[in-house]
């Protein structure tokens, strides 16, 4: 599959793959035909959450350049995991960057010319995923991140990402460190459409974390634990959706882990705030999701094992070997399947 040739606007010319997975049947179509694949009755779950520039420019105590990428929120509003990685730029890929120098417990690190962070864990796992905390307080990190940063960059692109392009139409709250990007193509107007069909609309809300950090080790873990919020609304919609027959449809695998790490943790779906460990594939059982909307994702990644547990590995197979038959534009910005028995 071909990358995309720009950071493209959402178009409902994009085009979809939809894989029956009883039978492996494939059609190829529009995100605008979105609807054709749907149902009266069937519920439309997005991620609302708004991808913050994680990625910051920084220098070790002995003033090597690093870059830094925010992963997860710690316990006090200014402390983050992160990721480091070495010198380079977004020109080149994530797994072809130099690795970081290493960095110690107790070390300060200057981050965008502005904040100093104190790194108080490395992982054993990895050294280049650390936890730090940052001296100052909660508005000034936001201020300077919003000021400094800028959104994760993907060297499969030709031109660099700024903030606007990494959010969805109905992005809130900025949890997302990258995109929740299957929901990329869905404008209101696509949305409306579904409404006046019948396809209901619920959110929840899901802190995407990185896709990719450089160490195969590392990357071997994703995705990494993730927060998310499910209100009430949405766990109503749900509960009567099913029982009237009607199909969940997921727009992305952080929609998929949200909902499905809150039935495993709880042993059911309910209104809540939580953080979910959830590695979800072929062998998890599926409690709430019917179906999911998803970027093209290679075999050897989390979000293609995650497709597995709605259609079986062989069909999925297949249809990636057709996409790039097809020449459909496949990670971040690219096109989408939908998973979804007819």
């Amino acid at each position: 599959m071909r990358p995309a040739d720009w950071p493209r606007d959402a178009s409902l010319d994009e085009r979809l793959l939809v894989l029956d997975p009883r039978t492996g049947a494939q059609t190829h179509s529009t995100v605008g035909a979105l609807g054709d694949f749907l149902r009266a009755g069937d519920l439309l779950v997005v991620n609302d959450a708004a991808t913050v520039p994680a990625s910051l420019t920084a220098r070790t105590a002995a003033g090597a350049p690093i870059e830094l990428r925010l992963a997860a929120p710690g316990h006090e509003s200014t402390e983050w995991q992160a990721v480091l990685f070495g010198e380079g730029d977004w020109r080149t890929r994530t797994e072809h960057r130099a690795p970081p120098p290493n960095v110690r417990v107790g070390e300060v690190i200057r981050v965008v010319e502005a904040l100093d962070a104190t790194v108080t864990a490395v992982s054993p796992e990895s050294a280049r995923l650390v936890t730090l905390r940052f001296a100052c307080d909660d508005d000034t990190f936001w201020q300077t991140v919003y000021a400094k940063g800028r959104p994760v960059q993907y060297a499969h692109l030709r031109a660099p990402l700024a903030l606007w392009h990494a959010q969805t139409a109905y992005a809130g709250r900025p949890w997302s460190v990258e995109m929740p990007s299957a929901g990329r193509p869905l404008r209101w107007s696509l949305l409306a459409a579904l409404r006046a069909q019948g396809v209901s609309l619920a959110r929840i809300t899901h802190a995407a974390g990185l896709s990719a950090t450089g160490d195969d080790a590392l990357d071997a873990r994703l995705p990494l634990p993730e927060r998310y919020e499910i209100p009430a609304e949405t766990v109503d919609a749900i509960a009567r959706t099913k029982r009237l027959g009607g199909r969940i449809v997921a727009v992305g695998t952080s929609v998929v882990r949200a909902l499905e790490g809150c039935a495993s943790a709880h042993g059911t779906l309910r209104a809540t705030a939580g953080i979910t460990a959830l590695r979800i594939d072929g062998s998890t059982p599926v409690r709430v999701v019917d179906a999911v909307l998803s970027g093209m994702h290679e075999p050897d990644t989390s979000h293609f094992a995650l497709l597995t547990a709605f259609a079986p590995a062989e069909h999925l197979h297949a249809a990636v070997r057709e996409a790039e038959a097809r020449g459909y534009l496949h990670h971040e910005f690219g096109d989408s399947v939908l998973v979804i028995a007819a």
